[in-house]
């Protein structure tokens, strides 16, 4: 019995002992398998932000002058020795990622410094061959553009926290400043100067990357990229007739290491309350709901491409000019894509970013009509494609409410809105009463003389006539966007606007007036809102004054006839002038889903167009629909006419041959410019559409001895 039990307590320690040993071993197994398991997987989606720093080669280091026209033979070429040379390159980007399974795709803008690629300067010896046996020669160059900016597509595959990814896009900078040359000891025909380098081809950017995600939001990468900043031609004149033409190859291969701050999928701001209704914000933004939240954002990220081809058919013309629509008929096609990065900084305050490409070209070149047809496009044309940072600028909102937390008013009701999550705007609560701040590159027309109708040529209308008051001779480079300050003070029933903007160099030029104050527009704008008859409307009154130097037309033409040289040039007497304006812009719904505008201004057409078109007086309006009024959401109808003329100094200009920005027919048979556009906009959904666009110009010019001209369009829009 006893022998028995014994057995009975040995099975019994032996199936424990085996339980125990069993449960031991798989808590061994179970800690071995979490120590070897790889860490979580690093989710890519979101925007991030980050700085780099690495190295350039130049492929090409020759250098050469090449003598051209009034030379006639290479034994007048001169050779310059090269300064290029391995450079350092440093630099900012920003990105966002989408993410599906291990597959990452998305995009990224950069600037960088890239040194490395200098103009010679400084005196140096003729070849022994060259014609006239010359000593020496002086090379005087300004600075150039040592960057690179590029806008880049981005498709990777990911395995844990690592990315490997492929990359390209189209890039801009690597240009030579104005340069001189002067021959021997100089004199009247041995000076030559060049302006800025041109190039006609596309700049690209392509490579690959290593990206390792080290922590929750921080990354780590290395890249290498073949940056083509294309052929860069710059011409030396001496006004005699002789040229020098220097072509540099400007290619490069770059190595760089760069670290990221990604701010995730989740875009809020942690434990921030939810808010229902969005509300109209009254700052670059469309008012309306947001079916997924409210929550203030972190960041926004929005962008859109505007494709539009135009064409009108032969008309009728006594003749043609430098700066007119060829009567033979024409077609062009011109296209903009832009992203719009915003990031919030504190409270209030958020830095925006808006990186843009464009290719093709208005219609005729962007020339033929004051009220022009396409102002969609750039008028900057280029068979290629090219990109520039368009904005970049800092706002701070600063809240008005006494209230404080206090969200309604038994009177006022509620005392706070939500703005939209739009371009260049983040969405978050703000108060109904504050003010704006608004500094940096931007335009003119994001703050001033808004109308909810008619002002977006992406959506809407395309023809100046009716997205800006016509005489608003605003200040802008030659694609509409300049430095400057806004201020807007935003109450119950009213806003005021001021605000303060650089000129261009010289008038329509390419670049904007660098010394603050010595060109400058100022400008105010006060709005009042009201409803009529029950239906809501605004009125605003905007006055401006263009403070440069500038062409007084009298003065022009007196020129002409005391040296005798016709046609008359709009660049021969300027002077420190001021040219003033101002109008009247009307929004006023009629029924929902059916609105009215109405614009009316005027100039002192005295003087030259400053930075925007030829027109001094003009009155526009017309009517906008929305398809709900037809069981088309998502589609939009509009017609507007407008008038518009000239100043009697301006008419005599023109009718002596003289050209400007956007007019010029050689002669002038004096008429009101008349415009008359409809269109049509078919949307698919939220996100695309299609706009069929019907323009009819009469006396275009102010010339009644043209046209009339029927311009056909047709827009195509995407956008997220």
């Amino acid at each position: 019995m006893k022998a028995f039990r014994r057995s009975c307590a040995l099975a019994l320690c032996e199936r424990s002992s085996l339980r125990a040993l069993g449960f031991f071993c798989a808590l061994l197994a179970s800690a071995a398998r979490a120590a070897d398991a790889p860490p979580p997987i690093f989710n890519w989606v979101g925007m991030y932000l980050g700085g780099s720093f690495g190295a350039g080669v130049p492929l090409h280091s020759g250098e050469r002058l090449q003598a051209t026209s009034g030379f006639g033979s290479p034994a007048f070429d001169l050779y310059p020795p090269s300064v290029t040379r391995p450079g350092v390159a440093v630099g900012a980007q920003v990105g966002y990622n989408w993410q599906q399974g291990p597959w990452v795709w998305g995009f990224e803008t950069d600037l960088s410094l890239l040194d490395g690629r200098r103009s010679p300067n400084g005196l140096f010896a003729a070849t022994p061959a060259y014609a006239p046996g010359l000593p020496f020669y002086t090379l005087s160059a300004n600075s150039s553009a040592n960057f690179f900016a590029s806008i880049r597509g981005r498709v990777g595959y990911a395995y844990d926290r690592a990315l490997i990814y492929l990359t390209g896009g189209v890039a801009a900078g690597g240009a030579r400043g104005p340069a001189t040359l002067a021959l021997g000891p100089g004199g009247p025909d041995a000076i030559f100067t060049a302006p800025w380098s041109q190039s006609s081809r596309m700049k690209y950017i392509v490579g690959a990357g290593f990206e390792y995600a080290f922590a929750d939001q921080w990354s780590a990468r290395a890249e290498y990229f073949f940056l083509s900043q294309s052929l860069n031609t710059q011409t030396f004149d001496n006004g005699a007739g002789f040229l020098y033409a220097s072509r540099i190859r400007n290619e490069n291969h770059l190595l760089r290491f760069g670290l990221n701050y990604h701010f995730g999928a989740k875009n809020e701001i942690p434990g921030s309350l939810q808010y229902g209704q969005h509300s109209n914000g009254g700052n670059g933004g469309n008012g309306g709901q947001d079916e997924n939240h409210g929550a203030p954002e972190q960041y926004s990220v929005h962008a859109q491409t505007t494709n539009v081809v135009q064409a009108y058919p032969r008309f009728r013309a006594l003749y043609d000019g430098p700066n007119s629509f060829p009567s033979g008929g024409k077609a062009n096609v011109g296209s903009t894509t832009n992203i719009f990065l915003g990031l919030r900084l504190w409270e209030g305050g958020a830095a925006y970013l808006n990186p843009e490409i464009d290719m093709g070209y208005g219609l005729a070149n962007s020339v033929g009509a004051a009220a022009y047809v396409n102002s969609a496009v750039s008028k900057v044309g280029r068979a290629a494609p090219y990109m520039r940072f368009q904005r970049y600028f800092l706002r701070q909102i600063i809240g008005l409410d006494s209230g404080g937390e206090r969200q309604r008013d038994p009177d006022e009701g509620s005392r706070s809105e939500v703005l939209e999550s739009v371009q260049n705007q983040i969405s978050g609560k703000v108060d109904k009463d504050r003010i704006i701040i608004t500094l940096g590159k931007f335009a003119v027309g994001d703050v001033f003389d808004d109308n909810i109708y008619a002002h977006d040529p992406t959506t809407g209308f395309l023809n100046f006539a009716f997205n800006t008051l016509g005489p608003f001779d605003y200040a802008a480079d030659s694609w509409g966007y300049t430095h400057g300050l806004a201020v807007e003070w935003k109450q119950n029933w009213w806003t005021a606007r001021g605000g303060v903007f650089q000129l261009s160099t010289i008038p329509n030029g390419l670049d904007i007036e660098p010394v603050l104050f010595r060109q400058f527009m100022g400008i105010a704008e006060l709005e009042a809102r009201y409803e009529l008859l029950g239906q809501p409307g605004a009125i605003k009154f905007l006055a401006y004054s263009d403070n440069g130097y500038l062409s007084k037309m009298d003065d022009v033409i007196n020129y002409a006839y005391l040296s005798g040289e016709f046609p008359p040039v709009v660049d021969s007497v300027r002077k420190r002038s001021v040219k003033m304006g101002g109008g009247i812009n009307i929004k006023q719904q009629v029924i929902q889903n059916l609105g009215f505008f109405l614009r009316a201004g005027m100039c002192d057409g005295r003087y030259e167009t400053v930075d925007y078109t030829d027109v001094d007086r003009q009155i526009s309006a017309g009517l906008v629909a929305a398809g709900q009024l037809w069981g088309r959401d998502d589609d939009e109808i509009g017609v507007a006419a407008a008038l518009g003329g000239l100043h009697g100094s301006r008419v005599r200009f023109f009718g002596l041959g003289g050209t400007s920005v956007y007019i010029g027919d050689g002669a002038l048979s004096y008429a009101g410019e008349k415009n008359l556009e409809a269109y049509y906009k078919l949307g698919f959904g939220k996100n695309m559409d299609a706009t069929f666009d019907y323009q009819l110009l009469v006396n275009p010019a102010h010339n009644s001895a043209r046209g009339p001209i029927n311009v056909f369009g047709l827009r195509l829009r995407a956008a997220f």
